[in-house]
Order: C-alpha cells, then structure tokens, then sequence
C-alpha cells in the first residue's frame, strides 16, 4: 500500500474518524497492525483501559538495548451527527510518516540503537493530558525502561504545507521541531541537518513556545528526551474539513526521508547515552527561526517587516545561553501567536 492509500484508509468512513474504542478505532488500528507486519516488523497491542483503546508498539532491536522511540497518535474525534472527523492531518499523516520510516529502517537497519515505533492512541479530547491518554499510560507502563530511551520523537499535525497559497517555498515547506534544546546535543544535530533533505526545512523552537500539545508530555516530565514535529494548527483543524485531498504529499514524503535520517543518526551517537537537560531553554532558536520566516512572508505581508524587527530586537536581548529576559517573553509569545494565526 502506497503512503497515500495508507492516509487516505485510516481517514476512510469504514474507520469512522478513529475515535478511541469505537469499531471505527477497532479498524484503524488493525491497518497500522497490518501495516507494521507488513513492513517486516512483529507489532504487540497494549491496552489502554482509560480509553478503551490500545497502543501499538513495533520494536526494531538494534546493537544496543538504547533506545530511539519514534511515535505518532492514530486516533482522532470520531462523529458527530452527520459529521465525519477524518483526521487526515490530525493525525493520518503522521502514522503514515511514522510507518514509511519503519519500513526504511527494517530494510536497512542503522547502526547502534534500538529503535521502538509507537502508534498511541487517545491523544484527542477527552483523554488529552489526563492517565487516559495512550502515551501517558505508555509512560506508566514502558515495555522498554524510560532511562534507556535516548530520544522521543513525536509527531502532531505533520501532512500539511505551511501559510496561505501563493506563500514561498521556503515556507510552505517548514517543519517546526520543539525540544531539542532539552537533551544535550539534540539541538545541535537538528540544526546540522535542517536543510538536509529537498523539499522540508526543519526550524527550530523551544519547547516552551507553546503550551504541551501532543504525546510528548508525558515523557517530558519524566525527563526523557524528546522532540516534537509539527507544522502547526491550520484552518482545517479539528474539523470535518481535515480531508486527504488538501495535504501536501510531497512534503509528507520529504519528512519521511528526513525523519529516517535524524533517527539513523540518532541511533549512531557515540554517547553511552544522551542526557536530558532540566530548565534549558533556547529562545534564541525560537527568534532565528521567527526572523527566517517573516523575512520570506515580507514581500505578502507589511506585517512581516514590523515583527522580523520586533524578533531582531529580542535577539539581541538573548544572554550567551540563548534565553531572554523573563520580562520579555510575553513580547515573544506575541510575536508566536501572530505567526502562528498568519500561517494557519
């Protein structure tokens, strides 16, 4: 099954929106199954009672009992009266990304760590940040120690492309990562290899720039390192209007081939392990990557030009870590929630 027809099953009305212990759950989740197997791998379900769900791990043992956990949530809202909440972006796209690079890495298998792919499910509203939630019931009950996971790669609202039609390339091909600058090391190898794969550009944001927004939370309070990989909220969001047909599959098979990057060399770190590093915050990345962005939005927008400049200021205020004045985040934060709208 090609990565579309993947996507566009899991967003069929035989599954039904996917909402957690609904046949229609029941269905998406025996795909990813299927899809697992198919891609070589020998996948086991973990009941989520919370939810009336279930989990889907598909380990990849490596040289090392290290681990790399790449996941992504299959679930979504499921119906509501004549309404089909399909879930394309939200979060189809990402289970597809997360199963081609299974796929890449069974057949050709990288050196070092272990890899654990993670289909979770409950992510969506009711179960959001509660015990209910599959990753959080993941992180209460791991089938590898959490101590021994190196990196945990999520991936929330990943299949569209970035800004209005008619933006730059340079834009509509962005992916925000947040979280780097929590592990030791992470941000760096996610800044050496940004630009490394045509067709996405990956931009960095501390990961307080937004409130916790999808299943890494529970592993960051735990102290697990972590990176999240989303291109942000678009118009269509939890809506019956988050439909195949309006995502950009170009660029979902560019994240494909840069993810299967980042995890092979991730999984070949020379560390023993990777240290998580508690209280870090790198604002400087977050204002870069706003700098990087408004000055390709200038030439659509007179808007553009006033908030690079506000982001230019704010730079220069960063002390040698890269953090800004507490007095000044809430002009950063700004700064966010204005780009954030733009691009939607």
């Amino acid at each position: 099954m090609t990565l579309r027809a993947f996507i566009e099953s899991l967003c069929s009305e035989q599954c039904a929106g996917r909402e957690p212990g609904s046949t229609g759950g029941q269905k998406a989740r025996a795909l990813v199954v299927d899809a697992f197997r198919g891609a070589g791998l020998e996948p086991v379900e973990q009941p989520v009672p919370g939810c009336s769900g279930a989990n889907v791990l598909a380990p990849l043992r490596g040289e090392q009992d290290r681990w790399v956990l790449v996941a992504a949530h299959y679930d979504h809202l499921g119906r509501s009266g004549r309404h089909t909440y399909h879930g394309a972006d939200d979060n189809a796209a990402a289970v597809g990304i997360l199963l081609e690079v299974a796929r890449a890495l069974k057949k050709n298998p990288p050196r070092g760590r272990s890899v654990l792919f993670a289909a979770f499910d409950g992510e969506e509203p009711p179960y959001f940040l509660t015990e209910a939630m599959g990753s959080e019931h993941y992180a209460r009950h791991p089938t590898v120690p959490l101590s021994s996971i190196d990196l945990m790669v999520c991936m929330d609202l990943v299949g569209h492309a970035v800004g209005p039609d008619g933006a730059p390339e340079e834009v509509r091909q962005s992916v925000f990562a947040l979280g780097a600058e929590r592990s030791e090391g992470t941000g760096a190898l996610v800044d050496r290899l940004a630009h490394a794969e045509p067709g996405v550009v990956i931009r960095r944001f501390d990961g307080e720039t937004v409130p916790p927004l999808s299943d890494y939370w529970g592993f960051w309070r735990r102290e697990v390192p972590f990176l999240f990989l989303t291109n942000g909220r678009w118009r269509h969001y939890h809506t019956p209007e988050d439909t195949p047909d309006k995502l950009d599959y170009a660029k979902i098979a560019a994240t494909a081939r840069w993810l299967e990057r980042l995890v092979r060399e991730t999984c070949a770190r020379p560390e023993p392990s990777v240290r998580f590093l508690p209280g870090v915050r790198d604002d400087a990345s977050t204002l870069r990557s706003i700098i990087s962005l408004t000055r390709a939005l200038e030439p659509l927008s007179p808007m553009a030009a006033a908030a690079r400049a506000t982001a230019e200021k704010l730079l220069t205020r960063c002390d040698s870590a890269g953090r800004i004045p507490d007095r000044e985040r809430i002009a950063m934060q700004m700064l966010v929630g204005q780009l954030e709208s733009g691009l939607a």
